[in-house]
């Protein structure tokens, strides 16, 4: 066993990890990080960051191809589908080396390999070779995230039926392309490979895409996409893959038990996340797992003292912030100070395709279901000047109010920049501000954001642009 013994140990060093060690060591506690791979977690490394990075390149070369809206010839635009792999995959290593001197600046240990609890407020590390040391803490935070869900119908296996990691370092840009599932993975990745010319039809299990989000949004999206030559099909699963020939032959059925076959080089699955808590110890230490999540209190602790888990591995969204949220909570409380416990009801939801969707709080659905008599506004970008002068008109800013005190009990988005604009309805419904309040905030003119203050007039009925 080291002799070092530690305040904190966390097991994982994503978005939750890496966030909870910095905060704990600005707090004087002794601080490692156990991690098996690169630092920053999936987050940083085939998530958030990456992803970004390619929808960034996708959106330059859409730019590119229609500069003639925008008064600009271009002659003959290309994608070189090689560099733009790498140039996200040097994105995510440069983030990657920045949690690295995160470390070395805040005093963090970080112990390299496969990390498992032990009983004693204990952890194994288990490096590469094989060698095994054990390490000791007075308190061990388990964020240990999540991986790609697999379904029976569609086991991956990285050359013909991929997951999100294959689909941002694929060797060449494949012709057609079957996404399955159209949450946000679903679609930013369909909006990637469709913008560089791969053909793509999403498959979705539910009635619409991005279920998640307001209706209105999911329908907009859904017309947006189909004009941009994306094949949906809803209400619809994947029953069978045959990977046998050259490409892919996917069997879909409907609901009405319709079967039919689609061709394709590739089939990516993006249906959820499912958590890391599998050969990590949770056994041995007798931690209570429900429903493949670690059972913590709303400070994170497990039912076993000392031991705490953030994250994917928890009930709630499997977003970053959350899980970074979730950390700075759990090690403040550690600390000895008493920070208030997070409201899940008010955390923002984005999703990077093009246009962007941000939401927070109830859909107008959910507001209506708990009883709720509601005062809805909405404002199209069709209508404000900073959107048709950026060529980027589509979409809308949708408010839903409690009638009876005013209170925000909602926001949806679609358009460009939208996940930009969703925190000032975070903070707005953080402090409680009122509809009419809203409508009194200045906001700068020409700005996307001003759609906001214009949808909360439009739902008292004050609307000037529209």
């Amino acid at each position: 066993m080291s002799s070092t013994k530690y305040d904190v140990i966390v097991v994982g060093s994503g978005p939750g990890g890496y966030v909870a060690a910095i905060r704990a060591s600005q707090l004087g506690l002794k601080t490692a990080v156990v991690e098996a791979a690169e630092l920053g977690g999936i987050c940083l490394n085939w998530g958030c960051i990456p992803t970004k990075a390619l929808i960034k390149s996708a959106q330059v070369f859409e730019y590119i191809n229609h500069a003639e809206d925008y008064g600009i010839k271009v002659k003959d635009a290309e994608v070189d589908f090689n560099a733009m792999i790498k140039r996200s995959r040097d994105v995510a290593g440069g983030m990657s080396k920045g949690i690295q001197f995160l470390f070395k600046k805040n005093k963090i240990d970080q112990l390299l390999g496969w990390g498992k609890v032990q009983p004693g407020k204990k952890v194994e590390v288990e490096d590469k070779d094989g060698k095994k040391t054990v390490y000791a803490a007075e308190h061990i935070i388990i964020a240990t995230g999540g991986r790609a869900r697999e379904l029976p119908a569609l086991k991956i296996d990285n050359e013909k039926i991929i997951g999100y990691r294959k689909a941002m370092s694929l060797g060449s840009k494949p012709s057609k392309m079957v996404v399955v599932g159209s949450g946000a993975i679903g679609v930013e990745f369909a909006y990637v490979y469709s913008s560089i010319g791969v053909e793509v039809t999403i498959v979705e299990f539910m009635d619409r895409i991005v279920p998640n989000e307001d209706e209105e949004v999911s329908k907009a999206l859904e017309k947006i996409y189909k004009k941009a030559g994306v094949k949906i099909m809803t209400s619809t699963e994947v029953t069978a893959v045959d990977t046998k020939g050259k490409g892919c032959k996917v069997t879909v059925k409907d609901k009405k038990g319709a079967e039919s076959t689609i061709e394709c080089d590739v089939v990516l699955s993006a249906v959820g996340v499912v958590s890391n808590v599998e050969n990590i110890g949770l056994e041995d230490v007798g931690i209570l797992v429900e429903k493949g999540k670690i059972k913590t209190d709303e400070y994170y602790k497990t039912n076993m003292p000392g031991y705490y888990a953030i994250g994917d591995v928890v009930a709630g969204p499997a977003l970053a912030h959350v899980a970074s949220a979730e950390g700075i909570i759990c090690v403040e409380k550690i600390a000895g100070h008493h920070p208030e416990a997070l409201d899940y009801n008010n955390i923002p939801g984005c999703t990077y395709c093009i246009p962007e969707i941000s939401s927070v709080g109830y859909t107008e659905a959910q507001a209506k279901e708990a009883g709720y008599e509601l005062k809805v506004g909405k404002f199209p970008f069709s209508a404000s000047g900073k959107a048709s002068a950026a060529g980027a008109k589509d979409g809308f800013v949708k408010l839903i109010f409690d009638a009876k005190y005013g209170e925000l009990l909602g926001a949806h988005m679609i358009g460009a920049n939208v996940t930009e604009m969703i925190a000032e309805i975070v903070a707005v419904r953080k402090l409680e501000t009122t509809g009419m309040d809203l409508i009194k905030t200045v906001h700068p003119h020409p700005t996307m954001s001003e759609a906001v203050m214009e949808a909360a007039a439009a739902a008292y009925g004050e609307v000037i642009h529209l």
